[in-house]
């Protein structure tokens, strides 16, 4: 029996993941068929617009432009190793735009935009205000989940571009004024090195990445439980989930892009 314990501990937690996993693709399914049927909150949708992508600027692009720099650092001392400090601009210009840029981004936007949806829409489900939108009537997937995920897969791939577009300009800084680049040459490179598959892979990781961090902070927002600790609960829940399903999915969208 002893031996036994483990395996069925393991059990219910394959089956407890099977079930979550079930009921946010149901919800997630839901989240987004309501994004086309009517009726519409425009101004639902442009408050979470200004929410997720302008309020999102700030920590995106100091993000991005740091992690360039570091980048270029990196690389050169590494490259100098075997006489190949010249792939720096290739090199920093394909890490940002195929990893660091989409998945820095994605993890910014789960830390700050999935935690504040969750606590939002958990703290009206606590104070009952959703059991006031059905009693006048007013579906909540429509008026507070669709028009957030909806915001989050149009404004991701944007701050996704701008964030690549700020880590490779950081590279450019680090390498031109610390390292000794030529700035023309620099940029030549990092522009003839780049292909179109590589941004459209960026731009595709962006709105996969928006979509799971605004239907797991909703997902758990709904799903809270009571008082104050269920709040907290829904909060950390929704972070953690979207932080791991946002390294699952570039996991997969990298092999779906680049397997060939």
């Amino acid at each position: 029996m002893i031996l036994l314990a483990p395996l069925g501990w393991l059990g219910r937690l394959t089956l407890e993941l099977l079930s979550t996993f079930g009921a946010v693709s149901l919800f997630a399914a839901r989240a987004i068929s309501h994004i086309f049927r009517p009726p519409f909150y425009p101004r639902e949708l442009m408050i979470s617009l200004l929410n997720i992508g302008w309020l999102s600027l700030p920590v995106v692009g100091l993000t991005a432009i740091f992690t360039g720099g570091a980048l270029a650092l990196q690389i050169y001392a590494g490259g100098a190793r075997f006489n190949a400090e010249a792939v720096v601009p290739q090199i920093v210009a394909i890490g940002m735009v195929r990893e660091l840029g989409p998945v820095l981004v994605g993890l910014m936007i789960a830390a700050r935009v999935t935690s504040s949806i969750a606590a939002e829409i958990a703290t009206m489900k606590v104070t009952e205000q959703i059991d006031a939108l059905v009693t006048l009537s007013t579906n909540p997937m429509k008026y507070l989940v669709a028009p957030r995920v909806l915001a989050a897969l149009i404004t991701v791939p944007v701050l996704v571009g701008i964030g690549d577009i700020i880590g490779i300009a950081g590279g450019y800084t680090v390498a031109v004024q610390n390292l000794g680049f030529n700035p023309a040459a620099y940029l030549r490179n990092t522009v003839d090195f780049l292909e179109m598959r590589d941004v459209v892979s960026s731009l595709a990781k962006g709105a996969a990445f928006g979509g799971i961090a605004a239907v797991m902070g909703c997902y758990y927002g709904m799903d809270s439980g009571r008082g104050a600790q269920g709040v907290g609960r829904a909060t950390k829940s929704s972070v953690e989930a979207a932080a791991i399903l946002i390294l699952a999915a570039n996991f997969v969208l990298t092999g779906v892009f680049f397997s060939l």
